[in-house]
C-alpha cells in the first residue's frame, strides 16, 4: 500500500505566488527561461535554472550553476524573505484549470521505500545525463524543487474529502498564470483530516503510477542515499492524482524523408497493414488503432487492418502499431531516441503545428496518433512493461516554486 505523509513546505507568501511560480526547469531552455525571468527577480527559474544568473557560455551542468541555485534560494529565504517555511507538517491540494478543464491533485511527500518496492510504479526508462543534472541539483542546495506527477485508480472516500475541503475552505494561493492556466492551492493543516488522508492511502491505495517526472523520481531516490540520517531525504516531493482528474494528449510524430520511397509508393506499400481513405479536413484520430498521415498537402486516414498487431499491453498501443507497421517497416526508422530524422510534436500545439513542420518542407510526412489512455498506461506499468519514447503528453504542467520539500 501507498505510504504518504504531510511535508514543511518552502512556499512564497501569498502575494507574491504568482511572481515566484515558475514553468518546470525542463519544459524551457536556458534562453528561454531568462527571457522568462527578465524583470522578475523573485522567479523561482533563479534556482531552478540558475545558469540565467551566470555568464551566457556557461556549462549548464557545471558545479557553479548548482552553487548560484543554493545562493539564489539562500537568499530568497533569507535576504528577501520571499520564501519561508510551513511550521508544521500539511497535505496541500492542488488544482489546476486549462481550456476550461479541471483537474485536482494532493501534494505530499511520497516514500522513496515504496520506489524501490515498486508500490511508484513506472512506464519509461531515464536516461543517466538527465538524473545526474538532477541529483547534482538536490545534492547541492538540499531540496526537491520539481514535482513528480502521480496518478492512481480512485478511491471514494479520497474524492469526497477532498472535494468538501475546497468547498469548506479559504485556498491560500489562486492565480492565472500568464500562460491562461489557473492555479489554486489549499493547505490542509487539520490533524485529523491529516491522519485520515495518510490511513486511506495505506489501507485503499494499493500502488501509485509515475505519470510524469520518471527522472526527478529516479534523481530523488538516488540523492536519499547520500543523506542516510535525514529523515525528509527518504520521501520526495508528488502531486497525486486520481485517474478521473487525467487525460493524456496525443504526442505526434513528423518524419523527414520517406526513406527513398515516393509518396505513392509509400501509400501503396502501407494497404497491407492499414485501410487507407483520404479526409477532407486534417485528421485528429477518433479512436484506437486509427491514424491521420499529412503528405504532399492532403490528410489521409490509415484504419489498422486486423491481425496485423498483437493484444499484449504493449504491443496494442497505437504508438507500436505505428512504429512496426510503419516507422521501422517503411521508413527504416528503428529507434525513435536517436533517430535524427524523427521529431515528436505535442498534442497542445494541434494539427496545423504537424500541417506547418511537412509545408515548409523541413518534413516530408506527419502522423496524428489517438492518445494513450490513463487505463493503457496502468496495464502497461503493472506488466512491468515500458513505454515506447515520447508516448504520453500531459497538461496542464504543475508549476515549480509553490511547495519546495527540502531534504
Amino acid at each position: 500500500m501507498a505510504i504518504i505523509k504531510p511535508f514543511n513546505a518552502l512556499r512564497p507568501k501569498p502575494a507574491i505566488a504568482k511572481q515566484v511560480a515558475s514553468r518546470p526547469y525542463d519544459v524551457l531552455n536556458s534562453e528561454e527561461a531568462k527571457e522568462e525571468a527578465k524583470d522578475n527577480p523573485v522567479s523561482f527559474l533563479h534556482i531552478t535554472k540558475s545558469e540565467i544568473d551566470l555568464p551566457v557560455d556557461i556549462d549548464t551542468h557545471s558545479q557553479l550553476v548548482y552553487d548560484k541555485a543554493k545562493e539564489n534560494l539562500l537568499q530568497f529565504i533569507n535576504k528577501e524573505e520571499i520564501l519561508f517555511r510551513e511550521d508544521k507538517p500539511c497535505y496541500y491540494i492542488y488544482k489546476l484549470v486549462m481550456d476550461g478543464r479541471s483537474q485536482t491533485g494532493l501534494v505530499c511527500a511520497s516514500s522513496i521505500v515504496d520506489y524501490y518496492n515498486d508500490i511508484i510504479k513506472k512506464h519509461e526508462f531515464t536516461r543517466p545525463e538527465k538524473e545526474k543534472d538532477r541529483i547534482d541539483h538536490m545534492t547541492t542546495i538540499r531540496a526537491q524543487t520539481g514535482n513528480v506527477f502521480l496518478a492512481y485508480r480512485d478511491v471514494d472516500e479520497l474524492n469526497t474529502l477532498i472535494e468538501n475541503w475546497k468547498a469548506n475552505n479559504q485556498p491560500t494561493y489562486d492565480f492565472t498564470a500568464d500562460d491562461g492556466i489557473s492555479h489554486t492551492i489549499w493547505i490542509v493543516n487539520n490533524d485529523d483530516t491529516i491522519d485520515t488522508i495518510t490511513t486511506l492511502f495505506s489501507t485503499n491505495v494499493p500502488c501509485t503510477y509515475i505519470a510524469d517526472g520518471h527522472h526527478r523520481a529516479a534523481s530523488a531516490a538516488k540523492v536519499s542515499k547520500q543523506f542516510p540520517d535525514s529523515e525528509d531525504a527518504k520521501y520526495f516531493l508528488t502531486t497525486i492524482f486520481p485517474a478521473s482528474e487525467l487525460a493524456i494528449l496525443d504526442y505526434n510524430r513528423v518524419v523527414k524523408d520517406l526513406n527513398g520511397l515516393t509518396s505513392e509508393k509509400l501509400i501503396s506499400r502501407l494497404q497491407d497493414d492499414f485501410f487507407i481513405t483520404s479526409s477532407p479536413v486534417p485528421l485528429k484520430p477518433a479512436q484506437l488503432h486509427e491514424f491521420g498521415m499529412y503528405i504532399d498537402g492532403k490528410w489521409y486516414i490509415l484504419a489498422s487492418r486486423k491481425g496485423t498487431y498483437t493484444e499484449d499491453p504493449i504491443g496494442v498501443l497505437d504508438i507500436t502499431i505505428l512504429s512496426n507497421n510503419l516507422l521501422v517497416k517503411h521508413l527504416d526508422i528503428k529507434d525513435q531516441r536517436t533517430d535524427k530524422r524523427i521529431d515528436f510534436v505535442g498534442g497542445i500545439r494541434g494539427l496545423k503545428e504537424l500541417e506547418r513542420r511537412v509545408d515548409s518542407g523541413e518534413m516530408k510526412v506527419a502522423f496524428s496518433i489517438y492518445p494513450v489512455t490513463m487505463e493503457q498506461l496502468f496495464n502497461i506499468a503493472d506488466s512491468g512493461n515500458v513505454m515506447p519514447p515520447k508516448t504520453t503528453w500531459f497538461e496542464p504542467k504543475l508549476r515549480d516554486g509553490l511547495l519546495t520539500h527540502l531534504i
